[in-house]
């Protein structure tokens, strides 16, 4: 069997990001993507609300940069705000020319909507669905491309790096895959490597992510030795469906933008008294209302009311949350839809800069896996799908432009070698860890936090660290020891973030430190200074490669 792979370029994630970047270096260079599982099994799949760009006449970039500012709480880079701003009409003509429909109005212009912390409609969509088709539209596109090849089922377990060989300079390589259909690991070299996995809301007890959002890249990127930065901001979107069999629908932002009224369980309207935008205040702001009045309510949910609109409507707009809804006997026509706040996006990440290029040369990170500096302390609704088109152009282009150079002769890797692993009897400790790092860090690190829980939280963190580090460095690899392997590191990476600082800003609120600081300033961890993290793939494992 083949366990040993070559190409130009290995984008490790199949949403929108890593197609988006695949199809821009595809005519240029070889391509390989891996998707754990489906193509379409991410979180692009998942967006309803849409894509964010100034394309109506009554709006300009600079209100969308303003807006994207204030959301991000002050905390956002503001010269790549505007080079995304700037790049997103560009981004709207290449999904249009990729051949997607965005809606329409009466007049042929796009319809745009307006969500939480928007000051005009600029929110293209599909229905609500946009995810779904810009996914659906990539990928036809990238299945018809010959310079693509797509390895399904495949999990990456870390970057190889030259420095990782005890070889200079460095620079990634490629990358070790575990191939879930053979149990086997795989060896994929590469002269350029990018981390397109999405984000790592998969910590977290409740989320509207799918179970594959581990922060793969942010964990392996990490121990290849690149920074990360804020990754204390893990947004929680105010308003998942709340039913014991819906597991994590979302209701999109746009059901609150078309005027949707958030209200108590006794029909009371709250949203007012804490800000005067009212339901559309952006995300954090709506998630910290939400979970005040279910706590000092004792209520299990609150209510998401758009039943004074029209039965044509709803069903124009809103088409998959009604079907969703109606499969669990909600009629939101007719009556309010139950709801609570989820885990949803983690708007920090590997720090990297214009052209998603991390401290690795030859490494890149783009989309939710990033932290580009776009999102600040908070991310804008509907700016995550144009920040990945926008950085995976960037990514791509910068690849091609250093293509002929990364291309020089790649050190050949060591294979991988489970010689000195055995068979686990003891699965039981994967299943009880990985449950109980999401129900502390629901606990402890979510929406409101104090210095105590985070304490409590680090404390365990450390404890399931050495247990799992025991685990992978005595037993064969498998797909829930990969992501809880990663999952753990990033929740630590979290709560070090979230420990460092001593104010609330966005979506980091904390009752010990209730008010922001005037100067602010992002969070920076770097591996160099680390001393104490033992998780390095290949140095604290027994000799798995060989040399």
């Amino acid at each position: 069997m083949n366990n040993r792979y070559r190409t130009d370029v290995l984008i490790i994630g199949s949403g929108a990001a890593g197609l988006a970047a695949a199809l821009r270096v595809a005519d240029r260079a070889r391509v390989v993507v891996l998707s754990k599982d489906r193509i379409d099994g991410g979180s692009t799949n998942r967006a309803q609300g849409g894509i964010a760009a100034v394309t109506g006449p009554a709006d300009s970039p600079e209100d969308h940069i303003r807006d994207t500012i204030r959301a991000g709480a002050g905390l956002c880079n503001e010269e790549i705000v505007r080079y995304a701003v700037e790049n997103g009409p560009g981004i709207i003509e290449r999904l249009v020319g990729y051949g997607l429909s965005f809606d329409t109005d009466r007049e042929a212009a796009f319809h745009l909507t307006r969500e939480g912390g928007h000051s005009h409609r600029r929110v293209l969509h599909v229905a609500d669905h946009t995810g779904q088709a810009i996914e659906g539209t990539l990928t036809q596109r990238a299945l018809e491309h010959p310079g693509i090849e797509f390895m399904i089922g495949r999990v990456a377990i870390d970057v190889i790096t030259t420095g990782k060989l005890g070889l200079s300079p460095q620079r990634a390589i490629g990358a070790y895959v575990y191939n879930r259909a053979t149990d086997d690991v795989e060896l994929i070299q590469a002269s350029n490597v990018v981390l397109a996995t999405g984000g790592a809301s998969k910590v977290y007890l409740y989320t509207s992510n799918p179970d594959g959002a581990t922060g793969d890249g942010t964990a392996m990127a990490w121990r290849a030795g690149c920074r990360v930065s804020n990754m204390e901001f893990n947004q929680f979107h105010p308003t998942c469906l709340y039913h014991p069999h819906a597991k994590s629908f979302l209701i999109s932002e746009a059901v609150r933008g078309e005027g949707g009224r958030l209200l108590l369980p006794n029909g009371q309207r709250f949203m007012d008294r804490f800000d005067p935008r009212g339901e559309l205040a952006s995300r954090d702001i709506v998630a910290r209302a939400i979970d005040h009045e279910m706590k000092r309510l004792g209520a299990d949910c609150v209510y998401l009311d758009i039943s004074h609109r029209s039965v044509d409507f709803i069903e124009s707009h809103f088409p998959t949350i009604r079907a969703r809804c109606e499969r669990f006997g909600i009629d939101m026509t007719t009556e309010p839809i139950p709801v609570v706040p989820a885990a949803h996006y983690t708007c920090g990440g590997v720090l990297v800069d214009q052209h998603g290029a991390t401290d690795v040369p030859g490494l890149y990170a783009i989309g939710e896996t990033a932290c580009t500096g776009l999102h600040g302390a908070n991310r804008l609704a509907s700016n995550s799908l144009l920040e990945c088109m926008v950085f995976a152009h960037a990514a791509a282009d910068h690849i091609l432009q250093r293509l002929d150079r990364s291309k020089v002769r790649l050190p050949p890797a060591p294979a991988w070698d489970a010689s000195r692993v055995t068979d686990s009897d003891e699965d039981v400790v994967l299943s009880h860890n990985w449950d109980e790092l999401r129900r502390f860090m629901w606990d402890y690190v979510g929406i409101v936090r104090t210095n105590k829980r985070l304490e409590r939280a680090f404390r365990r963190i450390k404890l399931l660290k050495k247990e799992v580090h025991e685990y992978y460095a005595n037993h064969h690899i498998s797909n829930d020891l990969i992501e809880l392997r990663n999952v753990i590191l990033v929740a630590e990476l979290m709560v070090r973030c979230a420990m460092s600082r001593r104010e609330s800003r966005g979506l980091h609120y904390t009752l010990d430190y209730p008010h922001t600081l005037n100067r602010a300033v992002p969070s920076v961890l770097s591996p160099s200074t680390d001393s104490w993290d033992f998780l390095q793939p290949l140095a604290a494992r027994r000799s798995r490669a060989k040399s």
